[in-house]
């Protein structure tokens, strides 16, 4: 297989300025990634798993180290690499999913997920098909389709998070938390998802709350030690 994504050192300190101090997350990291690996993050809390993905999706620039990416466009450093060059492997190699929900207001349930491909460039009618699909799979009840998701439950929503993060087949997809506030069912519907990427050839990067339920996906971990990290000062 394809070498997807080579990582190497990738550390990150919090910059806290009114303490005049650094405050470390993670240090140098190192992974090796191939097309349609899938691997668990691990460590307690506050070892900076969440900040990892993060880092790897440019949210947040890591204080060091490199993150090779191959793209079909070719080899970038998503460390270094230019914001423009970024955004566009967000808009068509690279996905986030995430158990917080940010829809834009007075957009329905069923406008939101199917977007994504209507976005790639699906027609609206196949581009439905498949949003209902998922959002049936994801137990949201059909009344609620035409629904605003800013409504809903926090499970509500986190469901209708997770379908149009999913409904679109990326190159690699990183995961943080998406079972968060989810169901048994649920977390059945978002299993059997990964595993249907996964067989594609998605590579997938995930954190999660139950990771016996998808342990059989997973090829490799990494367990971040926050004991292990010392205070930083400027």
């Amino acid at each position: 297989m394809t070498i997807l994504l080579d990582v190497h050192g990738y550390t990150k300190h919090f910059t806290v300025h009114h303490l005049g101090r650094n405050i470390p997350t993670f240090s140098e990291v190192s992974f090796t990634l191939r097309e349609g690996e899938f691997l668990l993050v691990r460590g307690q809390n506050g070892a900076g798993k969440s900040t990892l993905l993060r880092c790897l999706y440019r949210t947040y620039l890591p204080t060091s180290g490199a993150a090779l990416y191959h793209s079909h466009l070719g080899s970038v450093d998503l460390a270094r690499a230019a914001d423009v060059d970024i955004a566009l492997l967000r808009r068509h190699e690279i996905g986030f999913v995430t158990q917080f929900l940010r829809p834009r207001p007075r957009v329905s349930a069923l406008e939101w997920v199917a977007e994504p491909l209507l976005t790639d460039g699906m027609a609206y009618n196949q581009a439905r098909e498949f949003a209902e699909a998922m959002l049936s799979d994801f137990g949201i009840k059909r009344d609620l389709w035409g629904a605003y998701p800013s409504t809903f439950s926090g499970g509500e929503q986190q469901r209708v998070n997770v379908a149009r993060a999913l409904i679109l087949p990326r190159r690699l997809l990183l995961l943080d938390e998406p079972t968060a506030s989810l169901d048994a069912s649920a977390r059945a519907a978002l299993t059997r998802r990964l595993t249907a990427l996964k067989a594609q050839g998605v590579t997938l990067i995930g954190i999660f709350h139950y990771p016996d339920e998808i342990r059989s996906l997973v090829d490799s971990e990494i367990d971040l030690q926050s004991e292990a990290l010392p205070d930083v000062a400027d």
